[in-house]
């Protein structure tokens, strides 16, 4: 009986994702064109802020990279179906993501941002994994405190979550040890991009042993997002990654 309680569930899982794969939003030119221009521009509008506005107009910055990511969200999904549940969804990953952050406030550094914004990359595409990413920055930091710092947080975890929802990566993430070796990718990544900041904020310019010394000196730091990445990925790839799965079976909204 056990044993073919465990060959239907096996059963059903590959269904899940063969019906996963089939329903997902095609990859074409035009959608990788749109990562690009996404990428590009904000990139360009943290340099602006930078450089003529001299980090003073940041909350401007932060809000014109949403206004990028949310472009970026509707041009690859102009054409289909399922909008407001795309939103909804949307609006629930970035809720998730800042009050996970709020709650574990206490824990310096460990926080289960990251691991939302990944598993949105996995489960909705690059352009949602972007969007949460950059929306849970710029929410949960009303509560943290926004400055100069929130358009590199925007950037980072955007980023991070666009990069787990590109073609092929997006699948392998679903097994756990890539998921694993993503988690803690994912933990120096961001700890790197924000050593950016920390670099630019003393400097004014750009100075790459000074890079490499906080690169140095946030080794523990980083270790720490690492860890806290792997714990909340595993903690929260079956209840979302499932819950997202029978959503995309049944609607084909992602």
């Amino acid at each position: 009986m056990q044993e073919r309680d465990s060959i239907k569930s096996i059963d059903t899982t590959e269904h899940i994702d063969e019906n996963l794969l089939e329903n997902t939003l095609p990859y074409t030119k035009k959608r990788a064109a749109v990562w690009i221009c996404l990428t590009a521009g904000v990139i360009f509008l943290i340099v602006l802020g930078i450089r003529l506005l001299s980090d003073r107009k940041y909350n401007l910055v932060s809000m014109m990279i949403v206004l990028i990511a949310c472009g970026a969200f509707y041009l690859a999904y102009e054409k289909r179906e399922g909008s407001i549940r795309r939103m909804v969804l949307l609006a629930v990953m970035t809720a998730i993501s800042v009050v996970g952050r709020f709650i574990f406030g206490p824990i310096p550094f460990f926080k289960p941002v990251t691991a939302i914004v990944v598993l949105t990359g996995i489960y909705m595409g690059p352009e949602s994994g972007f969007l949460v990413g950059s929306l849970s920055a710029v929410v949960s930091n009303i509560f943290f405190g926004q400055g100069p710092w929130t358009p590199f947080q925007m950037f980072s975890w955007g980023i991070i979550g666009m990069i787990a929802g590109f073609p092929g990566l997006r699948a392998l993430l679903r097994h756990r040890i890539p998921l694993i070796i993503y988690g803690i990718f994912s933990g120096i990544a961001y700890s790197g991009l924000m050593d950016i900041w920390t670099v630019l904020s003393f400097e004014g310019g750009w100075n790459w042993y000074r890079y490499l010394g906080a690169l140095a000196t946030a080794v523990p730091v980083t270790i720490t997002y690492c860890v806290s990445n792997v714990v909340f990925l595993m903690l929260t790839i079956r209840p979302i990654g499932d819950k997202m799965n029978r959503i995309q079976v049944k609607h084909g909204i992602f």
